[in-house]
């Protein structure tokens, strides 16, 4: 199926004026390109380390919109446009105020990545395989762990997320409670799970996360009762930590960020057994020596430090 494109040339001051016009008239998913660079506040909410680099803010932006197919007529929706523009220039400058009309095939955006992602070996026994892939061969003692992301993150073949799952290899066992901070599609807890744990809690801010940890577990056969999944955010919110608290853990890992890693050093030893253990990933090379010496400064001590590609994992323990 075809899609037609409706894109306007304008400033980053008239978006929210053409926004609204493009609403008024019937347009929807209305899609905003500018070169306006995210506030920290902005990276810290969307959970953004390293941002691609945007030419210089000229102040323009684009407004586009795509839709059906003789759903407007065309020759009336241009002039609707512009006579919206009119007035808006009497408030704000619009810019070019340019409009272009495109047509493009329809797209699978939120699946076409699936083409990409096939089974691999993230360690010699552990095979992350999707759920929509074949398995052609398995080794007698490799452990195959099924994944539909969703729209969470966590297919467990970034750097990150091998770092913890090499770390929870080597130290998870029979009597282990698990804690998974930032869960996304709860692979790590799941590979947990399947490598011995007696339980596992996962938590996530994004309520799509929890989603797909739930369709996750069910299709890796792992009970209700083994693994729980709770959305919120851990640092902040005092009903979570409550909730997180009434046990304390053998091991925490978190697979996020250095900017949420260093605040959560300050506040998840309340959450872990003593002599627990912590282990950090998604951590940028550039902030590894910000993350050690947030870790010591909350009293772990650090027993690994692992590397791969651009990319630092921490195996801490808590002190006494």
């Amino acid at each position: 199926m075809k899609y037609t494109k409706i894109a306007l040339k304008t400033t980053t001051e008239a978006v929210d004026f053409v926004s609204n016009l493009f609403d008024e008239l019937g347009l929807e998913g209305i899609q905003i390109e500018d070169n306006i660079p995210l506030s920290e506040e902005d990276k810290k909410a969307m959970y953004i380390d390293i941002l691609p680099e945007l030419p210089e803010d000229d102040g323009s932006a684009t407004v586009s919109s795509y839709f059906e197919p003789n759903k407007f007529d065309i020759e009336q929706l241009v002039n609707d446009i512009r006579n919206g523009l009119d007035e808006i220039s009497n408030f704000v400058n619009i810019g070019e105020g340019t409009i272009e009309i495109d047509n493009t095939d329809d797209k699978d955006w939120i699946n076409n990545w699936k083409a990409f992602f096939k089974p691999f070996r993230v360690a010699d026994d552990i095979i992350i395989k999707p759920t929509w892939e074949n398995l052609e061969h398995t080794e007698a003692n490799d452990l195959v762990i099924e994944i539909d992301p969703g729209t969470a993150f966590g297919t467990g073949s970034h750097e990150t997320t091998r770092l913890c799952i090499l770390g929870l290899r080597k130290y998870i066992n029979s009597t282990t409670e698990l804690l998974d901070v930032g869960c996304g599609s709860g692979i790590l807890s799941i590979i947990g799970l399947k490598l011995g744990a007696k339980h596992a809690l996962g938590t996530d801010i994004d309520p799509n996360a929890v989603t797909a940890t739930l369709e996750n577990i069910e299709v890796n056969k792992i009970s209700r009762e083994q693994f729980t999944v709770l959305s919120g955010n851990i640092i902040e919110d005092a009903h979570l930590q409550q909730e997180v608290g009434l046990k304390k853990y053998d091991i925490v890992v978190a697979n996020i960020l250095a900017d949420v890693i260093i605040p959560l050093s300050g506040t998840i030893q309340q959450h872990m057994k003593d002599d627990g253990l912590f282990i950090s990933s998604g951590i940028i090379n550039t902030k590894k020596l910000e993350v050690e010496q947030a870790l010591l400064k909350n009293n772990f001590e650090i027993i690994e430090t692992n590397e791969m590609g651009d990319w630092v994992s921490f195996v801490t323990r808590k002190r006494k």
